[in-house]
C-alpha cells in the first residue's frame, strides 16, 4: 500500500508540472479489479469555445492485467445533450509482453489518446463516461472482472 501512495503523489506531482493541463482525474478500482458494471463517470465544466484541446484517457495497470491491448467505450456528453460514444482499442503491452506506458515498479500509467483538437463547442458541463469492453476471443461474454486496472482517469490539455 505505501508503494501505491507513494506512487500517485509522484504522479499528481508530474502532473501539477504540465502548464497545459486544464483537467485531470481519476478513479480508482477497489483491489485492482473494474467491474464491468463500474462505469467510470467524470464530470468537468468547460467555458472555453474557442480554444483547441487535446483529450486523454489514462489507465494505471499493474503486472497482473491478463491482456496486451485494452478495448474501451467513452461515451462524451455534452450540456445540451449531445452524446458522442467511441468505441476504443489501445496497446499496453509489445509483443515481447513488456508492459508499455511509464513507471516504476509493477505499476504502469498510459496515457492514451481519446480525442485529438477538440474544441468544446457550447459553454457548460460535459459528462465522460468510461467502460471497458473487454472480451475472451471467441467469447461474445464479456469479461466481468477485469483484473489489473488500478486506476482510470482522464486529462484535458490546451493546445499551443
Amino acid at each position: 500500500m505505501p508503494k501505491r501512495i507513494i506512487y500517485s503523489m509522484l504522479v499528481l506531482l508530474i502532473l501539477a508540472c504540465n502548464d497545459k493541463l486544464t483537467h485531470s482525474e481519476f478513479q480508482s478500482n477497489p483491489g485492482g479489479i473494474w467491474a464491468n458494471s463500474d462505469a467510470k463517470v467524470f464530470n468537468f465544466t468547460e467555458n472555453d469555445t474557442i480554444s483547441s484541446n487535446d483529450v486523454f484517457i489514462s489507465i494505471r495497470n499493474d503486472e497482473s492485467y491478463p491482456f496486451s491491448n485494452l478495448f474501451l467505450i467513452a461515451d462524451l456528453e455534452y450540456p445540451n445533450g449531445d452524446i458522442q460514444r467511441d468505441t476504443l482499442e489501445y496497446e499496453m503491452a509489445m509483443p515481447d509482453g513488456k508492459w508499455l506506458g511509464k513507471g516504476y515498479g509493477s505499476i504502469k500509467e498510459n496515457k492514451l489518446w481519446y480525442k485529438e483538437n477538440i474544441i468544446f463547442p457550447v459553454k457548460g458541463v460535459y459528462t465522460l463516461q468510461i467502460s471497458h469492453a473487454m472480451r475472451k476471443n471467441g467469447s461474445a461474454e464479456g469479461i466481468m472482472e477485469l483484473q489489473g486496472i488500478i486506476d482510470v482517469g482522464f486529462l484535458i490539455e490546451k493546445r499551443k
